[in-house]
């Protein structure tokens, strides 16, 4: 005779019932960064045991430095992403604007501070173009930068007949040290200083979490919400060009193919670190850990000589496993 305890239909029921209460407690309970922070510190833990180089100051460095084109891109991405917009040109973007700077420096033998106006230019241009997409003639964001995205990689390649531009004389972006740390560092720190402060403390940066949030009662209030999701196209087209300058300075080359596949890592980066594709939610604290954390898997997997397709497995399960998360916050957590 069976001595297994009988669970009515309704006590099952309640039984789940409470077990997904205590889920959207615990989401509701620990932040993000908090939860970003403890994962950090498993992946640092796991390789600093499989590479007794992994805490070597000169591999720290090589870290931040390998992550500071990416975080220029990530930061203002993650404010498009809690508007509820997608910039997925931000790489062609990229390589564009640094072959505007070889071109028009001649290779950095001419003008350079007019190579670095003309990189400028052509970021703010990539910004209005998608702004004007988006907000005016109303194409999804998603299909607009897609579309840019193939349109600048291909003006990249048209401009060098496909081929790498050297540089030379512009290395101080990339590779020059202050301190002893790289000016790229420097430039990733101020960025996100700017934006974690324009988010947190400007109406602007209220605008934008409003309109991610629930973009009909964010214009019910008066906010002007297609003027806002442009400025930040802009902004994202600008940093586009500041990491195209910092992409060229560390290669001391201008390449088409420069960054290929970078905006798969911006989107990872931003959605690992706590913005909801849906939008309304994020931080620039949250993207810093996320860059954090594929920056050091990176580097890591590097170190212990796994294999670079390995690799590409790898970021593409971290892409697909922080959108996942992102979805079981929304379905179990209950917060959008």
């Amino acid at each position: 005779m069976s001595t297994q305890p009988y669970h009515s239909p309704v006590t099952l029921s309640a039984t789940l019932k409470k077990g997904k209460a205590r889920v959207r407690r615990f989401f509701a309970g620990v932040s993000t960064e908090g939860m970003l922070l403890v994962f950090l510190a498993i992946v640092v833990a796991f390789f600093a045991l499989k590479s007794e180089y992994f805490f070597a100051l000169n591999n720290l460095r090589n870290i931040l430095l390998a992550v500071s084109v990416l975080s220029v891109l990530a930061f203002p991405s993650t404010m498009l992403i809690i508007s509820g917009n997608f910039d997925l040109s931000v790489a062609s973007n990229a390589a564009f604007t640094g072959m505007l700077f070889a071109l028009v420096s001649e290779g950095g033998k001419g003008n350079i501070p007019l190579g670095v106006a003309a990189a400028i230019a052509g970021g703010l241009a990539v910004g209005f173009i998608n702004g004007f997409l988006v907000t005016v003639v109303r194409v999804n964001s998603l299909i607009t930068t897609l579309g840019t995205l193939a349109i600048f990689r291909g003006l990249a390649k048209i401009l060098s007949n496909g081929q790498t531009l050297r540089v030379q004389g512009f290395d101080w972006m990339g590779k020059a040290q202050l301190l002893g740390i790289p000016v790229a560092i420097y430039i990733m720190l101020g960025v996100a200083i700017i934006l974690a402060f324009v988010l947190r403390n400007t109406v602007y940066g209220r605008n934008i979490y409003a309109i991610g949030a629930n973009a009909a009662a964010a214009r019910l209030v008066g906010i002007r919400n297609h003027l806002t999701v442009f400025i930040t196209f802009l902004l994202t087209g600008f940093l586009g060009g500041v990491a195209g300058l910092m992409l060229t300075s560390q290669l001391t080359a201008a390449s088409p193919i420069a960054g290929l596949g970078l905006e798969l890592s911006v989107v990872s980066a931003v959605v690992l670190g706590g913005a909801s594709l849906y939008g309304g939610r994020g931080t620039i604290l949250g993207t810093i850990l996320g860059v954090a954390i594929l920056g050091t898997v990176n580097n890591g997997m590097i170190l212990i000589g796994l294999s670079s397709f390995w690799q590409e497995v790898a970021r593409g399960v971290i892409l697909i496993a922080a959108v996942a998360f992102d979805q079981l916050r929304v379905t179990v957590g209950g917060n959008r």
